[in-house]
């Protein structure tokens, strides 16, 4: 997948931009807070409909102005997203509407790399299920249908136990109904979360490996569907999620574990290696979704874009060598790339003639 040129209207800090993009390698540099990473949202947003940073759509209008808008101009379609204040935002490919925003999930196969990504490791199991429902998603729609369906029921689930929670009993038949309706797309998730870490931990290791040299890392997946039949987890513990009030069971407690050899990652991981392992598993990402058969286009998964955002702090020199020289091969697609310091991109751009640099500067992008 390439993006050829993008167009951004008052979108965050980025007034007006029309930006012309190599089919390889691109770089923005400038200070913090100049608006090199709002360029990268932009294009983010056009993968996967929203912002990486909120969810709340009218803050990505400029401050002052009632609307935006971002148009990518891609080798075989175009993508545009128009934002306007109190209205639901428009999102169109070629023109045409989608009936649903979910269905344009997976066209533009997408992985960002960003500070943000540590909270794999500091945040709780949210961020881990997100980790893989993002790389899932891109690949098979069915799993997202599973995914919204669940979670759907599972918020009714937990309604009707915050409803009854004063009585201390909740009808056996209308919990039944709800988890009998659960199982199966829990199951879907279940069976695809499965496959997924399996096919992704070779890819994963590999990159490590590149990066790291001979450090060791683990990644496994934690289910409760691994040992129990979740129709009859349901029900045993249908007492105690009345009391806890929400719902104890269930895919949406899935984990991935992280180690470095046989300790945890969180504990035993300098900065360095715990930057280096979250890192290995978004370029990992890159990776596993050029390789996969994809239910969504209906053919091999083309080489996915890669937004890398200020990657480069709190790394080694040697660290930094080896992924510059491991991004620049034929397994990685078009590149997104932002630093601060010039000297990186100086270093990064010298085998690559064909690479262009952007300057950004208080919203303002020049060549």
């Amino acid at each position: 997948m390439i993006l050829e040129s993008l167009h951004i209207l008052n979108y965050r800090n980025i007034r007006e931009a029309s930006l012309e993009f190599s089919p390889k390698l691109n770089c923005l540099v400038g200070l913090n807070g100049q608006g090199k990473t709002n360029v990268l949202d932009a294009i983010y947003l056009l993968s996967f409909t929203k912002s990486a940073y909120t969810s709340q759509d009218s803050l990505n209008i400029t401050h002052g102005e009632e609307m935006a808008m971002v148009q990518g101009v891609y080798n075989d379609f175009t993508v545009s997203c128009g934002l306007r204040k109190g209205v639901k935002k428009q999102f169109r490919k070629d023109k045409k509407d989608y009936p649903r925003l979910l269905d344009h999930i997976g066209l533009i196969p997408l992985v960002m790399v960003s500070p943000a990504d540590h909270q794999l490791i500091e945040e709780g199991s949210d961020e881990r299920r997100r980790f893989m429902d993002v790389v899932i998603g891109q690949q098979d729609r069915k799993y997202l249908d599973c995914l919204a369906n669940y979670n759907a029921l599972l918020k009714q689930r937990n309604a009707l136990l915050k409803q009854y929670a004063d009585a201390g009993v909740v009808p056996d038949d209308l919990l039944e109904v709800l988890e009998w309706q659960m199982v199966e797309p829990a199951e879907y998730i279940f069976e695809q979360r499965t496959k997924f870490i399996e096919a992704f931990v070779p890819y994963f290791e590999k990159v490590y490996h590149k990066i790291a040299g001979s450090e060791i890392p683990n990644l496994r997946y934690i289910s409760q569907l691994q040992d129990r039949d979740l129709r009859e987890a349901y029900k045993r513990t249908r007492q105690r999620d009345l009391i806890l009030g929400w719902t104890s069971q269930g895919p949406h407690k899935d984990d991935i574990e992280m180690k470095l050899g046989e300790w945890p990652l969180k504990q035993v991981g300098s900065q360095g290696q715990q930057r280096t392992f979250v890192l290995a598993m978004k370029l990992a990402q890159s990776l596993y979704l050029s390789n996969r058969q994809s239910s969504i286009v209906q053919s091999s998964m083309s080489k996915p874009i890669l937004l890398l955002d200020d990657i480069f702090d709190r790394l080694d020199s040697e660290r930094v060598e080896r992924i510059v020289e491991m991004i620049q091969g034929d397994d990685f697609g078009q590149i997104f790339i932002t630093d601060t310091d010039r000297q990186h991109l100086t270093e990064i751009l010298r085998p690559n003639e064909g690479a262009k640099i952007f300057h950004v500067e208080e919203g303002k992008i020049t060549t």
